[in-house]
Parts: C-alpha cells; structure tokens; sequence
C-alpha cells in the first residue's frame, strides 16, 4: 500500500490530481462561449446550452456504470481510456462543421469524463493507506476546483483573440499532455481484487436508496441547488456580453474566479455546522444563494459579481452538506448512494437550461432570477422535510445518525 508522503504518494496523488484537472477544464470549456454560439449559429441561449448540459446528462448517467465495471476489470485502464477518447472529443470539436455536430459531440464526450469521476476514489482506496488517502484526497479535490475555473478562464481567453474553435483545439492539446504525464506517473494496480459485475445487486442497491426518503430527497436538494448555480453561470453570460457592459469572452470567464469563495466555504462548512442540523445548514446555504442572486438585480457590475461571489457561498455550503447527508445516512451500499447523489446532481444541472429557459425568453435575467427563487423554494421546502425526519429520527434514538467509517464522505464535495 501506498504511505503518505513518500515518493510514490507524490507520484500517485500529483497524477490523478492532474486527470481530474483534465476532466474539468473539458467539461467545462464551452460555458463562458455560449454567447459566441449564438453569434455564430443563430441559435437560442437555450439551444447554446446544449453544449453544457447535454454534456452533464450523458456524465450522470455514466457514473452509474463505471463504478461497477471498474470493480470487475480494474481502474487504471478505465481511466486511462476515458481520458484518451475524452481529449480527442475536444480535439474533434474544434473542427465542428455545425452546432448539430457540436452537440453530437459533447453527449459522446459526456459519457466519457465520468471515467475519472468514478473510479480515481476506488483506486485511492485500493492502492493508499489510509492516513495517505485522506491527505490525497484534499489535493484531488483541489485539481477538481481548478480545473473547472482554469477551464473557463483560459476557453474565454483563447476565443477573444482566436475564436470559440481555438479554445477547443487549446483545451484538447493541453488534455494530451496531461494524458501523457498521467499515463507516465500513475502507479500500476498492485492490489486492486476483481470482484464479478453482478447488475442485479447494483440495481438492487440503487432500489434500496430510491425507496429511502431520507436519500432520495436529499439527492434533490443537491440536485435542484446545481441546477439552479450552475445554469445562473450560463445565463449571465448573455446579460454582461450585451449593453451596457459589453464583455468579452475572456472578461466573461474571468466571471468564474467567483466561484473560488465557494471553493473556500466547502473547506470550512464542516467546521462551521459542526454537530448542529444538517437539514437547516442546507437551508441556510440556500438562503445565501437566494440572497446573492436577488443581487445580481442591481445593473452594476461590481454588485452582480459580488453577488455572485455570495452565490458560490451559498451553493457549496448546501453542497457539501447534502452530499455529506447522503454519505451519513446510506446504512448499506454507500457508494451506490454517492452514485445516485452524483446522478441527481448532474442531472439537475442539465434540465436547468431547459427550466430557466422559458424565463429567460418571458423577462431576460429578471425571469431567469425569478425561476432560479422558485426552484430554490422547491430546495428549501425539501430541505425542511430532511429536518423534520431528523427530528423525528432523533426521538426514535438518533436512526439517522449512522457516521460513515471511511474517507469517502469527502468525495462529492468537489466532484462539480
């Protein structure tokens, strides 16, 4: 097994670290060119949309399966060869002929990013120590934030100068270098045990959780908060590229440096609710990103963006503490119910530009800050009802308090 802190832990941590990097900055390069997009092709911000959340809809349906595979045929190959086809999906979109192509894409490339997704946890836990994996996995968290932010800045950079195509072409160049790296640096399973692929006991599990309100609710709580956060990303960059601000493709991914405040309130959100409710600290988050929202109202630039500042606040707070429910509360088969908190979570991202959408056409950002208030109402209500379970949990002898015995519980904090 690996120590932490020895060679071999730097080599391992330092390589899925990177793949997760690779993963993100290539979920996530089209968002800050949706406007360019629609320039482009003259389709709707709704149809530009696309390009992410088709993206996340084909990547939460996938994590259901990789998972499992990896169980029965091993970690590294499936990493490997997801990232490989992940990086020439990018490669391939820079010379997209049409937004049909385009789109075509990004769903093929969605079922693919989830590869890293799934399986670099499992490896962790096959091939690390204990003390090792803890510590690794506060690095991998941070290739996971940085990739997403990196991927955005330098896709908004690249298209100001060269055009949407070369940010693509940028991106897939520099996934093949990470890919190489990775390739040369990650150690060989030594003690990964194959175990057979039953679906059967998968669906069984996933059964067991979908049948528990306790998981299943919360699972919409992460959910609903995603599709809200995200897709406010995606909307704005419409407001700020017209009059009167006027932004660039590169000014527009600079806007995702916001999302560092939320990086560092998923460190702390732990510390900060301690043993106090879950339920309520998900309330509370979702009251914040309620507040920063209704912000980004005032037509100044400086307050949208602190608004959005106090949105990542508010997102990664309910975030963690829904996904930190899931992983608290699943009495069998956690990492099914990681996978179903996962599923629901990308998946709320990617009906978002579909609910939002409407809104967007009915009143401008105005409608879209109304729609995201109603489905944070929905995430509220829901949340409230958690409280209620545990109350009545907590009369019943503390039911729902069963803590998670491994590192596992931090996984989907930063999986965004």
């Amino acid at each position: 097994m690996i120590a932490a802190r020895t060679p071999a832990f730097w080599r391992a941590t330092l390589a899925l670290s990177l793949g997760s990097f690779l993963t993100f900055i290539n979920l996530y390069t089209p968002q800050p060119l949706l406007p360019l997009f629609s320039q482009t092709w003259g389709v709707s911000p709704v149809d530009a949309s696309l390009s992410v959340s088709l993206t996340t809809l084909t990547l939460s349906l996938s994590l259901l399966v990789y998972g499992p595979l990896s169980d029965a045929i091993g970690r590294r190959g499936i990493m490997l060869v997801t990232m490989t086809l992940t990086t020439l999906c990018s490669l391939a979109m820079a010379l997209a002929p049409d937004f049909a192509t385009l789109l075509a894409l990004r769903t093929l490339q969605g079922l693919f990013i989830g590869g890293l997704l799934a399986v670099a946890m499992a490896y962790m836990g096959d091939e690390f120590e204990r003390k090792a994996m803890i510590l690794a996995i506060g690095l991998y968290i941070s290739g996971n934030s940085l990739g997403g932010i990196s991927g955005r800045l330098m896709s908004g950079a690249v298209a100001s100068s060269c055009g949407w195509e070369a940010s693509f072409l940028v991106t897939g160049c520099l996934s093949l270098v990470i890919l190489i790296v990775f390739a040369w640096m990650l150690p060989p399973s030594r003690h990964f045990t194959s175990k057979p692929l039953r679906l059967a006991g998968l669906v069984k599990d996933l059964a067991g959780h979908a049948r528990s309100p306790i998981i299943v609710v919360a699972c919409l709580v992460g959910g609903l908060n995603f599709l809200v956060f995200i897709n406010l990303y995606s909307y704005i960059t419409y407001l700020l590229s017209a009059p009167p601000y006027n932004l660039s493709p590169a000014a527009l991914g600079l806007l995702f440096l916001t999302y560092l405040s939320g990086t560092l309130t998923a460190g702390f959100s732990g510390r900060i609710v301690g043993g106090r409710s879950q339920p309520l600290a998900m309330v509370f988050g979702m009251l914040i990103l309620m507040g920063g929202t209704l912000l980004t109202l005032t037509p100044r630039l400086e307050v949208i963006i602190a608004g959005m500042l106090i949105n990542a606040v508010g997102f990664f707070f309910t975030h963690t503490q829904a996904a930190g429910w899931v992983n608290r509360n699943a009495r069998q088969a956690r990492a099914s119910a990681t996978s179903l908190y996962l599923m629901s979570y990308y998946g709320g991202a990617s009906i978002g530009s579909f609910f939002l959408g409407p809104f967007w056409h009915w009143a401008g950002w105005l409608g879209v800050v109304a729609g995201a208030l109603s489905m944070l109402g929905v995430g509220i209500g829901l949340a409230s009802y958690l409280r209620w379970l545990e109350c009545r949990g907590s009369g019943d002898g503390g039911a729902l308090m069963s803590e998670p015995k491994d590192a596992e519980s931090g996984r989907t904090t930063a999986e965004l």
